[in-house]
């Protein structure tokens, strides 16, 4: 969603990736719902494992929560949001979270 939220906002400015350190090999049909009441088609997003970003250079690598488990992808910023991962919650509380991560990007957006 965080990457979603940076195409969207970023408009252009700004090359956003997302990617996790246990990735599931498909994208959250729940995360999918969300950004789709938003009207933003999260389905043609692909999930990802950290390893295809290890050997690029990233001005922001955005952790969110994952502490010392966190795999190291080289930044020159880095930032942990001390984010919940949404998949057991309940609707609204996935949205909430949702709202946080939209919240948080918008936030880190101006400031670049």
């Amino acid at each position: 969603m965080a990457q979603a939220f940076a195409l969207i906002h970023g408009r252009g400015k700004v090359n956003a990736f997302s990617a996790g350190s246990r990735p599931s090999g498909k994208v959250n049909p729940r995360a999918i719902e969300a950004m789709r009441e938003l009207g933003y088609d999260l389905s043609t997003h692909q999930s990802k494992s950290v390893e295809e970003f290890r050997r690029q250079d990233f001005e922001y690598v955005i952790t969110m929560g994952c502490g010392d488990e966190c795999p190291f992808i080289a930044a020159r910023n880095r930032l942990d949001w001390q984010i919940p991962d949404p998949r057991d919650m309940n609707k609204d509380q996935f949205r909430k979270v949702r709202d946080l991560i939209e919240t948080r990007v918008r936030e880190l957006l101006d400031k670049l």
